[in-house]
């Protein structure tokens, strides 16, 4: 059965019971309350005419009523007292005339209330038994019945009914309503569900849900679902670009050395130009291949990161004396300098200024400077490296961080760049709670710019603060930086 069906059932069997209960109470409780109230009242009378009087010998004892109710003319009151052989031996004056029994099945030796229908009066009737000492015991010698008209309990009733029989019409209609129009309220499932079928036959992700204009639970998950297939869509793209890249970076080195190790098979000889160049290759390939592993592990959530205090600024020294030593036709200097701590990993986060500053020192020309920044500012670490390089168009800024990516492709690859170097900087950055942006401008160079939360260590202990005093000052790139 299908969700609509079952909210259909479900619907109806709620709005069937419920209807059936307010009927019932609608119904009896009114009518019980007037049947309360005019058994109250009848009491009440009942009440008044205890005073008969009995006149002769238990056996042969006459009930008559007093002067003052043989004239009772209420047009909606009767009463008459019936003896022990069934006689009507007195009645009130609106009953004149009238031979007949009130209730006839209310004799007994108990008070007893009964609706009894008279032609078409419905009558309220209070049957009670009189009672006389006859010496051995209380002697039935006949019962005093008074009646209450109920005409306005029968319009009552009636007027119920017909109220009744139009509330469930109307509740009917309101179903057949529901029945009606749920459909049109469940089309967007259906077309859901449409493009879902029609995705999995066709294999395109570019089809999406029609947008319905609604503004209910139906319009946000369609807008969801598109934005879900959006994603999966541009996912899927990635990957595709994924394996083209790969194969095509795998491929270069690997015809590279094919081809010198033909030419060497070829002369017969190891030539050691060949050698060199296959060489390259392969450090090439595993460097691919290591930073490959490194992004399947990142997605995959299985690299995990030491969580401890890093002096930034000694990182970044280290990494500029490593950059230092190297033979390069760029100058690299440093800029503003802080003491700067952050809670992260110490390996990753030198990687990450390795792979910013290798970056710049690629795209800057011979004669150019790349400058290093490190300084803290409303509780967070700025990094920057800048350099002065060709610039990043403004067009490929948005995308410089994806996967194989590369501005220049020919020129990255003679340089042996993947286009996977940024894509881990980014990682790294945001797993350290930080955001990393670009900004650059044609002619002018690039800058990349690192933000990260400060570590503020504890209040040290008296004794532990004196021992940090007497304690060498760490060397820093303010004294580099001097020399």
């Amino acid at each position: 059965m299908s969700v609509q069906n079952r909210l259909l059932l479900i619907y109806t069997s709620i709005f069937t019971t419920a209807f059936l209960l307010v009927a019932l109470l609608v119904y009896f409780l009114p009518l019980n309350r007037i049947l309360t109230q005019t058994d109250q009242e009848l009491g009440d009378i009942a009440a008044q005419l205890e005073e008969l009087s009995v006149q002769g010998p238990a056996d042969m004892a006459r009930l008559v009523l007093p002067a003052d109710l043989t004239n009772f003319k209420t047009a909606t009151i009767f009463m008459v007292v019936v003896n022990a052989q069934e006689e009507i031996v007195a009645r009130s004056g609106n009953l004149l005339g009238v031979d007949m029994m009130l209730d006839e099945q209310g004799f007994g030796t108990e008070r007893v209330f009964n609706l009894v229908q008279h032609g078409q009066s419905m009558l309220r009737v209070l049957t009670v038994p009189i009672l006389v000492d006859g010496g051995s015991g209380p002697v039935l010698i006949g019962h005093l019945q008074i009646a209450r008209l109920l005409d306005t309990y029968d319009e009552f009733n009636r007027a119920l009914i017909i109220a009744l029989l139009i509330g469930f019409g109307a509740a009917t209609a309101s179903l057949f309503l529901a029945v009606w129009v749920t459909p049109s309220l469940f089309k967007p499932l259906d077309d859901i569900a449409a493009v879902a079928r029609q995705i999995t036959r066709a294999d395109d992700l570019s089809r999406r849900v029609p947008d319905s204009g609604r503004h209910d639970e139906f319009g946000d998950l369609a807008q969801a679902l598109n934005q879900t297939l959006e994603q999966i869509e541009r996912l899927f793209q990635t990957q595709q670009r994924l394996l083209a890249d790969v194969s095509h970076e795998l491929r270069t080195p690997l015809t590279t050395i094919r081809g010198n190790l033909d030419l060497m098979r070829h002369m017969g000889v190891a030539d050691p130009e060949s050698m060199d160049i296959i060489q390259d290759e392969l450090e090439r390939m595993t460097r691919l291949i290591g930073d490959l592993l490194l992004l399947a592990r990142v997605d995959s959530g299985g690299l995990p990161l030491e969580r401890q205090p890093v002096e930034v600024d000694n990182v970044l020294f280290d990494v500029y004396r490593q950059i230092a030593r190297l033979e390069k036709k760029v100058t690299v200097t440093v800029g503003e300098m802080d003491q700067v701590s952050v809670i992260g990993d110490q390996d990753r986060l030198k990687q990450l200024m390795l792979i910013l500053v290798d970056n710049a020192l690629k795209y800057t020309p011979e004669g150019g400077e790349v400058t290093l920044s490190l300084w803290r500012s409303n509780g967070w670490a700025q990094l920057q490296i800048k350099d002065t390089g060709p610039g990043i168009p403004a067009e490929d800024v948005p995308h410089i961080f994806d996967r194989f990516y590369r501005v220049d492709k020919a020129r990255t690859r003679s340089q042996g760049g993947a286009g996977l170097g940024l894509a881990i900087a980014k990682w790294i950055v945001q797993a350290h709670g930080g955001r990393i942006q670009v900004s650059s401008e044609i002619g002018e160079g690039t800058t990349f710019s690192i933000t990260m939360p400060v570590y503020t260590p504890p209040e040290p202990e008296d004794d532990s603060l004196l021992e940090a005093e007497t304690q060498p000052t760490r060397p820093s790139l303010r004294m580099l930086r001097r020399h």
